[in-house]
């Protein structure tokens, strides 16, 4: 449905996006994950057309969006702070998108009480976005988004104004809605979690170019490089080594399907293994052995760095609170936390 090719944008002598290329399917959501500064919102904006474009194009089902304002592509937008009347009824709100296209008031009281319940809101049309929570607010202006029967809806940072256990919450809840109502989304965020939880598709963006693209877990389980390691979350990445591949893969099969790819040069930093914190956990009957060095509880796990005998410097979750600096601990391997990089 949404084709962008070749697309890229420049302020002065700063290119925000540079060169992108992606297409996003019917009833598909996308994930465009990526630090602050990369060029995610930018590239969302041009979308809308809200940016001129200095190279490339936007269709939609073929056509180029060329020239066609905002208003006329029959896109939604939804950004991070809702941007409610504040003056109106969240029923006002919900229903603004429906009064522009000349919607009776009795179907307009019909939608915005279907839309309401949708969104986990139901009674709540009186009610004006002041008297609501931060996470009520945006389930007011994703209602009205929705109104607007967009053929595709842009996320903007939907959820990173709200604090962290109403982000999980409301992610799933997202996740639900665009599902259930077959709706085609492009979602902005620098948040992993809410990226994996929400979308089919990542897109993750440094330095205004598209460096991975693919199924969000495809993308989780094997990202193409350090630096994208490093950005979704992997807390060790390790030249690999024949002896590193068999602390780390105690699965001969496994290990020498990894090995078979090609023989690892760590002198070449060609290829690379990467760990995530829950690859190496503190266990009793671990088969990995090592020294503490720093042990930070947090508020269901004790974070860990470890010099691991044989692997050198790690991270790991341990379960006792009461670990300092220079304590030997045993660790046992979660290869689902692990990933082999080629460069």
């Amino acid at each position: 449905m949404l084709e962008i090719t070749d697309l890229t944008v420049r302020f002065g002598a700063t290119t925000a996006v540079d060169d992108v290329t992606l297409t996003v399917e019917e009833g598909q959501v996308l994930a465009i994950l990526g630090p602050s500064g990369c060029g995610k919102s930018t590239l969302l904006r041009a979308t809308a057309g809200l940016e001129h474009l200095d190279a490339g194009s936007v269709r939609w089902r073929g056509r180029d969006l060329a020239g066609v304002p905002t208003h006329e592509r029959g896109f939604a937008l939804m950004f991070q702070d809702g941007q409610l009347f504040g003056h109106a009824t969240v029923g006002a709100n919900v229903a603004y998108p429906l009064r522009l296209r000349g919607v009776g008031r009795a179907a307009r009281r019909s939608r915005v009480d279907e839309l309401l319940e949708l969104v986990g809101l139901p009674g709540y049309a009186d009610r004006r976005p002041p008297t609501l929570s931060g996470g009520e607010q945006q389930r007011v202006a994703l209602a009205r988004s929705l109104a607007a029967d967009p053929e595709l809806l842009l996320l903007d940072e939907p959820l990173s104004a709200l604090d962290r256990s109403l982000r999980e919450r409301l992610g799933g809840d997202l996740r639900e809605i665009l599902v259930e109502t077959g709706t085609t989304a492009v979602m902005v965020t620098h948040d992993h979690d809410e990226a994996f939880t929400v979308a089919d598709r990542l897109t993750v963006m440094l330095a205004g170019r598209v460096v991975q693209e693919g199924p969000t877990a495809e993308v989780w389980r094997a990202p193409v490089d350090a630096e994208v390691a490093a950005f979704i979350g992997y807390t060790t990445i390790l030249p690999l080594t024949t002896d590193r591949a068999a602390w780390l893969l105690p699965d001969p099969t496994e290990r020498a399907e990894w090995l078979s790819q090609g023989a690892p040069d760590a002198s070449r930093g060609e290829r690379h293994i990467a760990l995530r914190r829950n690859a190496l956990r503190q266990d009793p009957a671990g088969t990995l052995t090592g020294t503490v060095r720093r042990a930070v509880a947090v508020s269901d796990a004790v974070h860990l760095d470890v010099d691991v005998d044989g692997l050198g410097p790690a991270t790991a979750l341990g379960d006792d609170v009461g670990l300092t600096p220079g304590q030997r601990v045993r660790l046992a391997v979660d290869p689902r936390g692990i990933a082999l990089l080629q460069t």
